[in-house]
């Protein structure tokens, strides 16, 4: 900080600036705005009283939703669910109509009220710059449940798929031709993973701005996948604009500058950040996992009150009886014990003892196939006809049995 000494020690009356580091305290403020809510604001006790304040658009929406009357459940400062999603977003947009010059003037002459007065011979109004943005792109899901599944899909394909030139593109650079890395640059690209009590959270790191997804508000009614773009340094980025200046000068595409009169660009920029990244989502493979299929055969079950012990699919006892189970003829018209026995015994059975006891075995195995959810009884035959569910087993079972090490490694790779 600048410090002003007096002249004695000189002798001439005179005051002489110096540059010294001291100590300077600064003041917190906690209040709820009449129109942004819950907001904070910071100011330098010493010349020139530079003030950071702190607002938050979900708190903001939050009070614009309640004024309009649209039901909504909050967590923290997200929604999981909101009655009227379009009308939401229509309130977020008038955000962006705000006169934002006005706005945090007036809440400067309430933290500062001598402000006025301090520079009443040199009369200055504070310059006000955009130091850090975040823009936050929520996507609702119903249920508390739905987000589990598909999320480590994202998370895998946000730390193994998007290389250097992926978030590039995210952030604003865009590759050459050939799709590679421009020999001149010489920023940094970071990604890395953060697990955290609410969830995960991907993070992709370019000349102090940033993207990053993660899952929240995991509740009944629903949950939050957020993509959030911080924009740090925003000349990476141009804006169609005059020169500085000169407001009736030659527009052109130049850098983006802290300004408020840039902030609707940073905003529009933002948004673009995040569609990038959610494009990129979504060539995710979501099919059905192989451990999805077939981890439940794996588990006992109760089925009618009594326990069933877990199938074991690559087991010659198990293996054998689904084989028998997924053959084509039976799709249609369904199967019966007799045709699992002919097909499961390689000689007939010596006399009516052992037809009946072959007969009980198969039951039981039929029996297994249905607490397993892969066969159900049609009504009034003894027929089992293949479920849903049992088709997606029976044909990625013998898929599963059939790789080689060789195959999955390069699948892997």
């Amino acid at each position: 900080m600048p410090e002003i000494r007096g002249g004695a020690e000189r002798g001439e009356g005179e005051l002489e600036l110096k540059y010294r580091w001291r100590k300077c305290l600064f003041l917190y403020h906690y209040w709820m705005h009449p129109l942004f809510g819950f907001m904070s604001a910071r100011l330098q006790t010493r010349f020139p009283f530079q003030m950071q304040i702190y607002l938050n658009g979900r708190e903001w929406l939050s009070r614009q939703m309640t004024g309009a009357g649209i039901p909504y459940v909050r967590k923290q400062n997200c929604f999981p669910w909101i009655e009227d999603y379009p009308r939401a977003q229509a309130l977020v947009d008038q955000q962006l109509q705000t006169d934002w010059p006005q706005e945090p003037g007036m809440i400067a002459a309430q933290l500062n009220p001598l402000h006025e007065k301090i520079f009443e011979r040199f009369p200055a109004n504070y310059y006000w710059s955009v130091a850090e943005s975040e823009w936050a792109t929520d996507i609702g899901f119903r249920g508390g449940v739905e987000l589990q599944r598909p999320f480590p899909l994202f998370v895998e394909q946000g730390m193994l798929h998007f290389g250097s030139t992926d978030v590039m593109r995210f952030l604003g650079h865009p590759p050459t031709a050939q799709g590679q890395v421009h020999g001149n640059f010489q920023g940094e690209i970071t990604t890395d993973l953060k697990r955290r009590a609410e969830g995960a959270r991907v993070k992709h790191r370019l000349d102090r701005n940033s993207v990053k997804i993660y899952d929240k508000a995991h509740q009944t009614v629903g949950s939050v996948m957020r993509l959030e773009m911080t924009m740090n340094n925003p000349k990476p980025f141009r804006q169609y604009r005059p020169k500085e200046g000169d407001p009736e000068g030659e527009k052109k595409w130049r850098p983006m500058r802290r300004g408020l009169a840039d902030l609707h660009r940073r905003a529009e920029v933002s948004q673009k950040v995040n569609e990038r990244y959610l494009d990129a989502l979504a060539s995710v493979d979501d099919g059905a996992r192989l451990h999805e299929i077939l981890g439940p055969i794996a588990k006992r079950k109760q089925w009618k009150g009594h326990p069933v012990r877990p199938l074991h699919p690559f087991s010659a006892e198990d293996s054998a009886l689904l084989e028998i189970v997924s053959r084509g003829e039976f799709m249609i018209r369904g199967l019966s014990n007799r045709d699992v026995r002919e097909r499961l015994f390689a000689s007939p059975a010596a006399d009516i003892r052992e037809a009946k006891r072959r007969s009980a075995w198969v039951s039981r195995k039929l029996r297994l196939l249905r607490a397993h959810g892969i066969l159900h009884k049609v009504t009034g035959r003894n027929l089992y006809q293949v479920s849903e569910a049992g088709r997606m087993l029976l044909t990625t079972f013998p898929i599963a049995r059939q790789a080689s090490l060789n195959r999955l490694m390069k699948k892997a790779a």
